[in-house]
């Protein structure tokens, strides 16, 4: 969601950081986030939404407290919508659902995520996506409002060595 809320600014020529027009464009747009595509305003932005413009703009979109009370209040609104769910999301156990009944904090070196990265798009950079990861993990570390943090009562799980059928394997075994 924050993703598409950042491509949805870009896309309007407006300043990432400039904290007004950024919140007035997240009350207004019409994000759509199903598994395997971001709809912003009508447009397929799944693969804009995972670009290097996006990325450079998400963690100063994403740091703007009135985005992330519209962005939680739609992430609430859809699990209600669909009497519960599986969300991610770098604040969904700290600040969005602090009661889960399951919460697991997912890690992996940057260099494993970039070159997780790189294998869906195989143009990529690896070094300057990890370089990108870790500005964005100590931008949204840092954060006054909801920082990237493990949530309390969150299982911490490193899924550097794990393919990704292990690590839903692994949570599968943690629900039972």
């Amino acid at each position: 969601m924050y993703r598409g809320v950042a491509y949805a600014v870009l896309r309007a020529g407006i300043d990432p950081t400039d904290a007004g027009p950024v919140a007035d464009v997240a009350r207004n747009v019409t994000l759509a986030v199903t598994r395997s595509h971001c709809m912003v305003d009508g447009e397929d932005a799944s693969t804009a939404i995972r670009g290097p413009e996006v990325t450079g703009a998400v963690s100063a979109v994403a740091a703007n407290p009135e985005v992330r009370l519209e962005m939680v209040a739609r992430q609430r609104a859809w699990v209600l919508e669909r009497g519960g769910g599986v969300m991610e999301g770098r604040d969904i156990g700290s600040v969005v659902f602090p009661d889960a009944e399951l919460k697991v904090y997912l890690t992996a070196s940057p260099e494993v995520r970039a070159r997780r990265r790189a294998a869906e798009d195989p143009g990529v950079n690896v070094d300057s996506v990890a370089a990108d990861i870790r500005r964005r993990d100590e931008a949204d570390s840092s954060r006054d409002a909801s920082p990237l943090v493990a949530a309390d009562g969150a299982r911490v799980m490193d899924t550097s060595e794990l393919t990704v059928d292990g690590a839903v394997d692994a949570i599968v075994e943690m629900f039972r």
